[in-house]
């Protein structure tokens, strides 16, 4: 509700500046709020947020924290990194901001975690494998946020966090299924297994670039059904929870014939949200509920 900013011409530069101080619109503008200025919308984090200014002091350093780092989430994404990663992952990113460590060294280093937990888990090793695969995505969630609120983000940078994201949790869940004859746990048809995991996951990001390219946004964010399913749709983290849970009670390959039917069930799911997305868009445009 008070002017903090214009856009003029140099010669009218003072006496905007003078308005401006006054907490006046200068002569000659129009008043633009968040919305009006650039929307609240941001596509890439998928969520709406409202822009914000205000005097920065020892009273606002804390609540700015709060709120870029808040502002840097994703507003639709997997259930862990949604509810479980955001405390912790704000206090690490503070630690790496103020000891100077880039947001590609924390890459590096998650990088590093995928090829040990794929060991762990190619030898039977789960328990350690686990722990290894949950660090690597807690990195992976600290990175982005990081480069975001530091604004050091390149686009190297970029291309290998989302490389790394795109290729490694196959790997992962085919070597879990050759190392459970090291527990004493084969699946009976684990060829069958290592097939429906990598078709699976193709087809799955097929589905997705699909919706993307026919409609201009990803699926997950078309409906609130669409962004509710993104939660536990068979990502990553959501197969870890599964796998993590029946590790626990000392089942790993119980856990993997779950997370291969969900594969299955979700893919039945993204099918059915592109030929709905096609039916509905001969009745008009599709649109993102988030920027409605």
């Amino acid at each position: 509700g008070v002017a903090v900013a214009a856009n003029v011409a140099g010669q009218d530069a003072a006496a905007a500046a003078a308005a401006l101080a006054e907490g006046r619109v200068p002569a000659g503008t129009e008043a633009l709020d968040s919305e009006g200025l650039a929307g609240s919308y941001n596509r890439k984090l998928r969520k709406r947020e409202i822009a914000y200014v205000a005097p920065l002091n020892a009273q606002t350093a804390a609540d700015f924290e709060a709120r870029s780092f808040a502002g840097s989430y994703k507003g639709v994404t997997d259930v862990v990194t949604k509810y479980v990663w955001p405390l912790p992952a704000r206090i690490v990113t503070k630690w790496c901001a103020v000891m100077g460590v880039t947001p590609n060294q924390v890459t590096m280093v998650s990088l590093l975690l995928v090829f040990v937990a794929l060991w762990l888990f190619w030898t039977g090793h789960y328990g350690w494998g686990l722990v290894a695969a949950w660090i690597m995505t807690f990195l992976d969630t600290v990175d982005g946020k990081l480069a975001r609120v530091t604004m050091t983000y390149s686009k190297f940078g970029d291309v290998l966090d989302h490389g790394i994201d795109l290729v490694h949790p196959p790997f992962w869940w085919w070597a879990w299924i050759v190392g459970l004859p090291a527990v004493g746990l084969p699946l009976e048809r684990p060829g069958l297994a290592v097939g429906v995991i990598v078709g699976g996951y193709v087809v799955q990001r097929l589905l997705e670039g699909a919706f993307l390219r026919l409609f201009g946004m990803h699926m997950h964010v078309w409906r609130p059904f669409d962004s509710f399913f993104r939660l536990i749709t068979a990502r990553r983290n959501p197969n870890l929870v599964i796998l993590t849970v029946f590790t626990l009670f000392g089942r790993p390959d119980l856990g993997m014939i779950v997370v291969l039917w969900w594969i299955v069930l979700s893919l039945v799911v993204h099918a059915a949200q592109v030929v709905q997305g096609i039916i509905a868009s001969r009745k008009g445009p599709v649109t993102s509920w988030l920027s409605a």
